[in-house]
């Protein structure tokens, strides 16, 4: 595993789209807008000098909720884009996986 290389990501510049139903697009959309709304939020409670118990059940809230975005998209990334690559023997794609998985566990 150590001999992976993690290869830079590009935003918008890869050949490779993600091809989601409309409908995920929009739970993802939503659960992301609500996950801005809470940042901006704890922003507003260190500004006003909140407690700090507060701010950090805030905190625990926001990331339990960016790991559902996160849950979503791995499910779909599986079902979709993994399973299409490796049926038409794209193996590499596992190489991927695996970095991607190593980037979630270092939180």
């Amino acid at each position: 595993m150590s001999e992976l290389i993690e290869k830079p990501f590009a935003l918008d510049n890869s050949c490779r789209k993600s091809h989601h139903p409309l409908s995920v697009k929009r739970d993802l959309t939503n659960r992301l807008n609500r996950v801005e709304g809470q940042v901006r939020g704890i922003k507003g409670m260190v500004e006003k000098d909140v407690y700090c118990d507060d701010i950090i059940t805030q905190l625990a809230a926001t990331q339990s909720a960016l790991n559902s975005v996160t849950k979503v998209l791995l499910e779909g990334h599986l079902k979709g884009c993994v399973k299409d690559r490796l049926e038409n023997g794209e193996e590499e794609v596992l190489d991927e996986l695996l970095i991607t998985i190593q980037k979630m566990m270092r939180k």
